[in-house]
């Protein structure tokens, strides 16, 4: 081979060792668009003289965040997108951008410009030099702030805290951060007993490993929201007592399993007041209250499994009617036996 082609490889293989990162940052991300070059720049500055990448994990915005960040990788090649199709959630989100990371240390910070990116550099410092598995960044150890968090949100993460206390360590102060580095080697231990459920991604991480983490906790500040959309709605409360049962139960159960009978519990509570308001306050004959009862019990549950259930597959627009006439023709012979028996039994 020449003694310039033999050069060329050398250069392009220590080009190529130069470029391997060593800290990767995931970022789930959804209506971030406005918030993807002012998070890289403040990453830049928080982490010179360190080989870093971040992958924005993005759940397909609508605002078209994916393709901001397509535009901003084109100019620095450490900024990578991963644009999720059909699926939503932060847990599962950062689950598989930390799946997609050669890097020996993994950060996950949120898009919203709320957490301190400064931190970032401590963390690794310890990770570096200490026997840990994970560092957390934490608004409750001493030094911590939450001036970022209105009253509400605050009792609500305190509640979530109190709760979720069984399945961490008994000194973690904060389990609900969404702000923490690890190392990389844990996430094959850990990444088939995730749920991938909701929003809590490192309560789910200290609840399904095998060994107890070492782990240290950072105070930082929680900063108010930069621009773009909370990614906490009301369904939040919702997918975190999912997560909680399935790291009780869903060894034994499937969770959704779960979700879907609680689901038909309260449909079925819908139908028994359905049907006592029409017969006995409007006076409606008892079959076609019946009939009434039936149909609304069947789409209040259709609605509420499409917003809770599945909500990673939630449909909407006129894919919501085309999937609600699907469950109806699904539910029809169950439909017509429960009308039946109950006019048979009513009539006697």
């Amino acid at each position: 081979m020449p003694e310039s082609a033999v050069r060329y490889l050398r250069l392009t293989s220590h080009s190529q060792v130069s470029r391997t990162p060593e800290l990767t940052v995931i970022v789930p991300t959804f209506n971030e668009r406005d918030n993807i070059q002012a998070l890289v720049n403040r990453l830049s500055s928080a982490l010179e003289g360190v080989a870093w990448e971040v992958v924005f994990v993005d759940d397909d915005s609508p605002d078209h965040t994916a393709e901001r960040v397509r535009l901003v990788a084109r100019k620095d090649a450490r900024v990578r997108c991963m644009q999720r199709l059909g699926r939503r959630g932060l847990a599962s989100a950062c689950i598989e951008g930390m799946l997609a990371s050669s890097a020996p240390f993994i950060a996950v910070i949120d898009g919203d410009l709320q957490h301190d990116e400064r931190l970032l550099g401590p963390m690794l410092a310890a990770l570096r030099s200490e026997p840990l598995d994970i560092v957390v960044g934490s608004r409750y150890v001493s030094g911590g702030k939450t001036d970022g968090l209105d009253p509400g949100r605050l009792k609500i993460s305190r509640l979530a805290t109190r709760l979720g206390a069984r399945f961490v360590p008994p000194g973690l102060t904060d389990p609900m951060s969404g702000f923490f580095m690890i190392r990389s080697s844990i996430v094959p231990e850990v990444a088939r007993e995730l749920s991938g459920v909701g929003f809590k991604i490192l309560l789910d991480l200290f609840a399904s490993a095998k060994r107890p983490l070492r782990y240290r906790e950072l105070p930082y500040e929680f900063r108010a929201r930069h621009a773009g959309e909370s990614k906490l709605d009301s369904q939040v409360a919702w997918e975190y007592g999912m997560l909680l049962l399935d790291k009780l139960v869903g060894r034994y159960i499937p969770v959704r399993f779960l979700a879907f009978s609680i689901v038909g519990g309260f449909g079925l509570v819908v139908h028994l007041l359905v049907l006592a308001f029409s017969f006995r306050v409007l006076g409606v004959e008892f079959v076609n209250s019946q009939i009434v009862a039936t149909g609304v019990a069947m789409t209040f549950n259709y609605a509420v499994n499409n917003s809770l259930t599945y909500r990673d597959r939630r449909l909407a627009g006129w894919a919501w009617y085309r999937g609600w006439l699907t469950f109806v023709a699904a539910c029809s012979i169950g439909a017509f036996a429960n009308v039946g028996i109950a006019a048979w039994l009513f009539s006697r």
